[in-house]
């Protein structure tokens, strides 16, 4: 009986996956990726330990900052709501103010969160990236100062309740009433119907004509030769008999005053009458007074006053000597 042998089994480097064979290069592989997983698995657990807790904390502190903004925002806005003597508009102006300072708020919340994660918890030195947006936002606020200085003024317009829809205003070189505010500009409509559009920026000195009350000032004219005692006594009771009539009774909303003689032109003295108004109402009831002062002048024979009249022109021969 014939007996066989195996071919012997080469272990040379060049049979690199025999299983007996011995690599070296593949042995300090595996070490190298064995120290590696090492290094990252002792990091991370002391990144776990020490630093993962910050982490937690600032994102928790970020997030309750936020949810507490949200929260106070909303309050302000229903409180207005509830408030509010000029319904829609007011709490539109309201809701306005508040989602920019809750948009500026969030923001302010995750740019410090993230600031302080990137420095206290992933030790990333912040410097260079701050400085660089500062000179960013440098150059943006050359380029936008027009709109940034738009956009900060109509936030204090309507902060500061300066004026709202509805409210008669001058401001910017033209009057009108207010049809629309927003942060960047504001649309008047004047008496002609021309609509004006203003941007925030624009104004310097706001006239409000209607905020509280307003008051008519007429200045009624009556002949030199007329007793003034009775005249006063005439505007007084017109202006009695106009403050106690129910139709202008919620328009008026005090007395109105006769102080006496304004001034002397000529033949015709000038007698000065107040009368303090709810907003806007100063139209109607001043047209309402002229009529009833025109009326009672008429009935006590009261002779209205004329601005002097100057003739000039060249004289005749005949007058002349």
């Amino acid at each position: 009986m014939l007996a066989v042998s195996a071919p012997p089994i080469d272990s040379s480097p060049e049979f690199p996956g025999s299983s007996l064979g011995y690599n070296p290069e593949l042995t300090g592989m595996e070490e190298k990726f064995g120290n590696i997983w090492h290094a990252w698995h002792n990091y991370l657990v002391a990144w776990t330990r020490d630093r993962a807790p910050k982490l937690l904390v600032i994102l928790v502190l970020a997030f309750i900052l936020v949810r507490l903004l949200e929260l106070i925002t909303r309050k302000i806005v229903a409180l207005s709501e509830r408030t509010s003597s000029h319904g829609a508009v007011r709490s539109q102006q309201v809701r306005t103010v508040v989602g920019v300072v809750r948009s500026v708020g969030v923001f302010l919340i995750v740019f410090v969160a993230g600031v302080t994660l990137l420095k206290d918890v992933f030790l990333i030195n912040i410097e260079p990236l701050l400085a660089s947006a500062g000179i960013a936002g440098l150059a943006i606020g050359f380029g936008a100062q027009t709109l940034v200085k738009d956009v900060i003024n109509g936030f204090f317009i309507l902060a500061e309740d300066q004026f709202e829809v509805g409210d008669t205003i001058r401001a910017a070189g033209v009057s009108g009433t207010v049809e629309e505010i927003t942060m960047r500009r504001t649309i008047l409509r004047d008496s002609d119907g021309t609509l004006h559009i203003v941007p925030n920026g624009s104004f310097q000195i706001v006239s409000n004509t209607t905020r509280d009350w307003s008051q008519v000032t007429l200045h009624v004219a009556a002949d030199y030769s007329e007793n003034s005692d009775r005249v006063v006594e005439v505007l007084t009771e017109v202006a009695k008999e106009i403050y106690s009539d129910p139709a202008f009774k919620d328009d008026v909303v005090a007395e109105p005053q006769v102080p006496g003689i304004e001034r002397v032109r000529g033949r015709e003295v000038d007698y000065l009458m107040l009368v303090k108004v709810r907003p806007g109402k100063q139209f109607s009831v001043a047209r309402e007074l002229r009529r009833r002062i025109k009326v009672c002048f008429e009935k006590n024979n009261i002779k209205a006053g004329a601005a002097s009249l100057v003739y000039t022109g060249q004289l005749p021969e005949e007058d002349k000597k």
